[in-house]
């Protein structure tokens, strides 16, 4: 069984009251369309996933998927220009699919929290019944409005429920149902009614109350709310120690420092740098700065170690993690560091993207005793606490 998904995303999104559309607002970090986009590249039996974006935003959505997702996890996805109406994007997207697909899957790019197990029990519920839909009971009593907003009566709720999505069908009942609302001028609201129209029973699968729809700006707030809740922090330490050598130049913190000994290492040799690389590594689980960039990479000679730590903090965005703070200390007999503190920190900061309250940077001496105090090099640690997601199987 071949599966797809089409993920309508080409909303101006004007009641969500941010600059960018709703679908390019960044969560802790993360787009709200990538956040879309990758429970579905979890499910095995989805091979494409067609995005549909506004027709000026196509670069917006190239780089997004650059800086998120793999060469090999973009070979998955193709993104094209929706249309002005839902209904018109989701038709592009049908058309964009490949001719061996059997069932289709669309799912509004606006509901982040979506996880594989729903997506999962779309496709099967697809599978047996030919159309199935994500939804949840409705829980709250519901009022019918009379004139001037005074209740004209409590609607009975029992038997009601809330469409969420992904909705999903085979994608030959999706296309008739389609064909038919176009002959018929019908207008829906989702993937649904137009198989309602179209006389196609739809089952309903069991959906989430976190995989709510992200319309207004009280949405942008729970939904940072929930990402905060689903995040757990951990704690990486790091140390470094570089000797020092004739004929290089002293870099700390991505500053050159005047001295006239510098520090021997392939790189650069930022032992400042290296123990805040090695930490958040810790952070991450990830190993070592070693590990990632190894002495015996020519690519690496000379680079500097502010590159290294953008690599870096871009394969933790990735992996949906964040700085919250970091805690450095170099220890050194000589140069005096004091003037150069403030840099350090811009330095840091700014290749992070975190503010520089965020970045604390100390220096200390042995009182001239060890290699350090000998004036032999210079040493580092750093402590960081990074953000990171939990499991989701906490919150199905």
């Amino acid at each position: 069984m071949i599966a797809a998904a089409v993920i309508p995303a080409a909303g101006s999104g004007v009641r969500c009251g941010s600059a960018l559309p709703k679908q390019f607002v960044a969560l802790d970090g993360k787009p709200v369309l990538i956040m879309s986009i990758t429970p579905f590249l979890e499910v095995r039996e989805i091979g494409i996933v067609v995005a549909t974006v506004p027709g000026d935003h196509r670069k917006t959505a190239a780089a997004m998927l650059a800086a998120f997702f793999s060469p090999k996890e973009r070979q998955r996805i193709i993104v094209i220009d929706g249309g002005p109406t839902r209904q018109e994007s989701v038709r592009a997207g049908l058309s964009a699919l490949p001719a061996e697909t059997e069932v289709v899957l669309v799912h509004d790019a606006a509901r982040p929290f979506v996880t594989p197990a729903i997506i999962e029990r779309c496709l099967e519920g697809a599978l047996q019944q030919g159309a199935a839909i994500a939804a949840v009971p409705v829980r709250d009593t519901l009022k019918m409005e009379g004139p001037d907003r005074a209740v004209q009566r409590t609607v009975d709720r029992k038997g009601l429920w809330q469409a969420q999505t992904p909705q999903a069908a085979r994608i030959g009942l999706l296309r008739r149902a389609y064909d038919l609302a176009d002959r018929d001028g019908f207008s829906g609201t989702d993937e649904a009614s137009l198989l309602e129209h179209a006389g196609i029973p739809v089952t309903i699968v069991e959906g989430s109350e976190l995989n709510f729809k992200i319309t207004r700006p009280d949405d942008l707030v729970l939904a940072s709310g929930l990402i905060r809740e689903k995040k757990i922090n951990t704690i990486g330490h790091g140390f470094d120690a570089h000797r020092f050598t004739e004929g290089r130049p002293l870099i700390l913190g991505g500053v050159a420092i005047p001295y006239p000994l510098g520090l021997e290492g392939h790189s650069d040799a930022d032992v400042l740098t290296h123990a805040f690389i090695d930490a958040l590594l810790g952070a991450m689980g990830q190993g070592d700065i070693g590990r990632h960039f190894p002495d015996t990479d020519g690519r690496y000679r000379n680079i500097s170690s502010l590159e290294l730590l953008r690599q870096v903090m871009g394969s933790a965005a990735k992996r949906g993690m964040s700085l919250i703070n970091a805690d450095m200390t170099l220890i050194c007999q000589q140069p005096k560091l004091a003037p150069f503190m403030e840099s350090m920190r811009d330095n840091l900061a700014a290749v992070c993207s975190v503010s520089r309250d965020a970045v604390n940077i100390k220096a200390t001496t042995t009182e001239q005793m060890g290699f350090t105090g000998r004036g032999e090099g210079v040493a580092a640690h750093a402590v960081v606490l990074l953000h990171r997601p939990q499991k989701e199987g906490k919150y199905e």
